[in-house]
């Protein structure tokens, strides 16, 4: 085929591209003018589609235009111009003019000077748009890796009256809003990654093969503790029905044109096809319906960095033996995997790809997948960098707040605000107990469980331990002391919450308890023989001469006095002798008793057989002569 026919059909191509995928959703997030008044207020700005915007946080800084290189082509070094923020000030975002050179290198630019962050202004009045970077072609640039500020465009009305303040000597304050730009609905996560087998696609495909590698572990983590829900896709076109006999089409499509891929070298007379790279993208995509089966869905990270390790193009291996080497060696089932895959050649559609065809047009909030590799969280667009950092705070930022998982409260995605000042929450820092609780977000100033035991309270001022169990965590709250071997508590282990000072002390209960003193206080050993000595907590109480005391009667016995309150010796031997005459008298009784029991059996059991001088002939009844 002729160059003409070769450039109708890429035409064609890319025209029936257009036509399929034609609804691209702008993702956004919110920029907050905090002063001059005159423009203060909450406007739209749209995520650039490069460097790490800050998902789930915010940014706040203020703005400069410069004077010079307003349109941030060329280093503001050569300008002597620096946008390094001083120390006390607010970090600088940096006001650039649209046109002239590519988004990404103008935050480069900006970056190398300083900046934390970027705002295009928009050269026209027009809907706000994605900043993307370079198109393939153009995309061997290594500074686009290496862009770790978020950037924003801006609408040329909001570019204008920002100018006009700064002109005016207003400073200009603002605040990047991105806790919004994922929904964050529940404690799981959903997510889904468009991508490619091929591997001959210059620095995108090279990006995208490091972020498998690098994110698998995170992936992995996440899904099996059952964090996330998470769906590959492959993006395949169909071929225009006059060119589905073409040798073109032939080499680039698979089912008779029904799904197509771009020739990986863009040169039909070399290398692989087109088609090749269909037919490995459904193979990972059925290995994907396989594992996910089994219950097992993160083995297809396994399959997809191990095919990228093994089997690359460049080294002629991008082949099926290949793969089912590694299909094998995860234990993943063969057959069925080819069972999914079924004839490539057949005039049939591909129940497989005919479904990712129909997932690439967008649903909801989630525009059409045009870009590739395009990641989706929770229905919304990614922008950003394609790296493990960015990748997951934008996944954690998916989290309702405080169900995050432990991945995403590292050191390397958020800042813990419970390490300064308690992030303003009640703290008891002798239990080491905190109602501060760290999150992705932020912090929450939550009332703890600890041990079982639920704290109760407003989380900022006050937590209180309730329930059964609560005298186990720092005593309730309550007052305790120990002397020598007595202890004592002013928490009761039962529902009750208050705190209350335990027999034998007075006070609040909760800072003190201080001991009575019974003997002073007379309540106690008040009997004539009586001496009283107080005791932290209680008291003793003894008798003069030898006496016995009895506290449960407050009296001592044994002084041979006669009294109400006394009992004498010879009143003891009086009722003992009694005791002992009444036993006497109830074992004669019992066995009297018992005697005349026993007779009255005996002779009723000899009545049956002989009359008894007290008893009459019976002479009624059968006779028997002798």
């Amino acid at each position: 085929m002729g160059k003409e026919k070769l450039g109708l059909f890429t035409l064609s191509f890319l025209l029936i591209l257009n036509l399929a995928l034609g609804r691209f959703v702008v993702e956004k997030n919110n920029l907050k003018v905090t002063s001059p008044e005159s423009i203060k207020g909450v406007y739209e700005c749209a995520i650039g589609n490069f460097g790490v915007p800050q998902y789930g946080g915010t940014l706040v800084g203020t703005v400069v235009y410069p004077k010079s290189n307003q349109k941030a082509c060329k280093s503001y070094t050569d300008f002597d111009i620096s946008f390094k923020s001083k120390p006390g000030r607010l970090p600088t975002f940096v006001l650039i003019d649209r046109g002239d050179c590519y988004f990404a290198l103008k935050a480069w630019i900006a970056q190398q000077a300083g900046a934390a962050a970027i705002l295009v202004a928009d050269s026209k009045a027009e809907p706000l748009i994605t900043m993307d970077t370079p198109e393939e072609e153009k995309s061997d640039a290594d500074y686009l890796q290496n862009i770790t500020i978020p950037s924003a465009l801006i609408t040329k009305s909001l570019g204008d009256s920002i100018k006009s303040a700064l002109s005016g000597g207003d400073m200009v304050n603002m605040k990047l809003d991105w806790t919004e730009s994922v929904p964050h609905p529940d404690e799981r996560v959903e997510y889904e990654l468009w991508t490619n087998s091929n591997d001959e696609c210059g620095k995108k495909c090279d990006t995208q093969i490091d972020f498998l590698k690098n994110f698998k572990g995170a992936a992995q983590i996440l899904e099996k503790g059952g964090h996330t829900q998470f769906t590959p896709h492959y993006i395949t076109w169909y071929c225009p029905e006059a060119f589905t006999l073409s040798k073109q089409c032939k080499s680039q499509c698979i089912n008779h044109g029904r799904y197509c891929a771009p020739d990986p070298e863009q040169d039909f007379t070399k290398g692989y096809d087109g088609k090749d790279v269909v037919v490995q993208n459904l193979r990972q995509a059925c290995v994907y319906r396989v594992v996910n089966e089994t219950g097992k869905p993160w083995i297809w990270w396994d399959y997809v960095t191990d095919f990228a390790i093994r089997c690359p193009m460049k080294e002629k291996k991008y082949t099926k033996e290949c793969a089912d080497g590694i299909i094998k060696s995860l234990g993943i089932d063969l057959k069925k995997v080819d069972k999914c895959i079924g004839d490539p050649e057949a005039d049939v559609e591909n129940p497989v790809l005919k479904a990712e065809q129909e997932s690439q047009i967008g649903k909801g909030s989630r525009g059409d997948v045009t870009i590739l590799p395009t990641l989706v969280v929770n229905n919304r667009q990614y922008r950003g960098k394609l790296e493990k950092g960015a990748v997951l705070k934008a996944m954690c930022s998916g989290f309702q707040e405080s169900t995050e998982p432990a991945i995403c409260l590292t050191e390397e995605l958020e800042t813990n605000e419970c390490l300064e000042n308690n992030g303003g929450c009640w703290q008891d820092k002798a239990a080491n107990i905190t109602a501060c609780r760290d999150t992705f977000r932020g912090r929450l100033c939550e009332c703890p469980t600890v041990q079982g035991v639920k704290f109760v309270g407003d989380g900022y001022t006050h937590c209180k331990a309730s329930g059964a169990l609560h005298c186990g965590i720092n005593n309730g709250g309550c007052w305790r002391e120990t002397r020598g071997i007595f202890t004592y508590s002013a928490c009761v282990d039962d529902h009750s919450k208050d705190c209350k000072c335990p027999h034998g002390f007075k006070g609040d209960g909760v800072k003190s308890c201080e001991d009575v003193d019974e003997c002073k206080e007379k309540t106690v050993c008040q009997c004539p023989d009586c001496k009283c000595k107080n005791t932290w907590g209680s008291y003793e109480c003894s008798c003069k001469n030898g006496l016995l005391y009895m506290r449960e009667h407050d009296t001592c016995i044994g002084s041979g006095k006669v009294g109400t309150t006394k009992l004498s010796w010879s009143f003891l031997w009086v009722l003992i002798i009694g005791v002992a005459v009444a036993g006497l008298s109830g074992y004669a009784v019992y066995k009297y008793r018992i005697r005349s029991y026993m007779d009255a059996e005996i002779r009723g059991i000899m009545a049956q057989y002989m009359p008894l001088e007290s008893q009459p002939l019976n002479t009624s009844g059968p006779h028997m002569d002798i």
